[in-house]
């Protein structure tokens, strides 16, 4: 009896001790856009205790006692050896390097799916010294994402009376609120609104096809996003498209048309069968001038002739 009542103090003086020396420390919320990479941060200090043994990081999620989703090991004797922890390309893997005291988990590309609590725990090898000891703490990611219309469409299921009805979906986090909007403007009192999950929202109004073009518009603090039915079309950018694609075929009609008779006259100038070519003709051509002094007493007389070719049509 006197033994268990010794082992008992013993036990959670070991324990304090280890909880002395090793600290760990969490940021309580990290909040990232969804698509980003998420660094959740858990740090270790291990204070003036040294040990070499091995160390075991877990990262669980929602729950605490739940199998951890990420886990890696290292021995903390030499830091010469390569980080088995750090893996690029991976969803997960740490920040950091666990010898270094460095446990914090590296999400990349997150998405609205990991948004929630996640546990990180640190084991040390199981030891007469260590006793089993962990030390675990919990972090919160929070995910944002503007709004987005997942579909709108026109469905036969009722809404209200109305056997049609046109029906949006939204996603994104906070969930956003969806508002429904006309050429006359904003609808009241004509939807029907429902959560589908944590971060989808479905509204739907009735549908008469003869009706106008009805927009639906989701909206949160991070921003909103809307779609209209049927779809808008925008008439400048037709136009413009047309244009353009007019003007490129009449370029390119005249650039044809240009080629064609230029080949054409090149053609006509070139030798054929039976016809004339171009031959030189020489002949030559005397020019000759004259000055006079005014006092009359010397006379300058030159004469140069120069040799001029002209080219003649002459019968093959």
């Amino acid at each position: 009896m006197w033994q268990q009542a010794l082992c008992f103090p013993l036990s959670l003086i070991l324990t304090v001790t280890v909880s002395v020396g090793w600290k760990m420390r969490v940021s309580p919320v990290v909040t990232v856009s969804r698509g980003e990479d998420a660094v959740l941060t858990c740090s270790l200090t291990t204070g003036k205790m040294g040990y070499s043994g091995k160390i075991t990081v877990k990262w669980m999620a929602r729950q605490t006692n739940t199998p951890p989703f990420f886990q890696c090991s290292v021995k903390n004797d030499s830091l010469e050896e390569p980080n088995p922890c750090a893996a690029s390309g991976l969803k997960y893997s740490l920040a950091g390097d666990p010898r270094h005291g460095e446990l914090s988990l590296l999400i990349r590309k997150v998405e609205l799916s990991d948004n929630g609590t996640f546990f990180c725990r640190v084991e040390a090898e199981n030891n007469v010294r260590w006793m089993a000891n962990y030390l675990e703490e919990k972090t919160d990611l929070y995910v944002t994402a503007q709004p987005q219309i997942a579909s709108l469409s026109v469905v036969n299921t009722p809404c209200s009376s109305a056997p049609w009805r046109l029906q949006c979906e939204a996603e994104g986090h906070p969930l956003p609120h969806i508002v429904w909007l006309s050429a006359s403007g904003l609808l009241e009192d004509q939807d029907e609104t429902w959560e589908y999950g944590p971060y989808q929202r479905i509204s739907c109004i009735p549908y008469l096809e003869e009706e106008q073009v009805f927009t639906c518009r989701a909206e949160n603090s991070w921003g909103h996003a809307e779609r209209s039915f049927p779809e808008k079309t925008d008439h400048l950018m037709l136009i413009l498209t047309i244009c353009g694609v007019v003007v490129v075929m009449l370029s390119a009609g005249i650039l044809v048309y240009c080629l064609k008779r230029n080949r054409g006259r090149w053609d006509s100038d070139s030798p054929a069968d039976g016809g004339q070519e171009l031959q030189p003709v020489y002949s030559d051509v005397s020019c000759s001038f004259s000055a006079q002094v005014d006092n009359g007493a010397s006379t300058l007389q030159s004469e140069h002739i120069d040799t001029v070719y002209t080219y003649v049509k002459t019968p093959q």
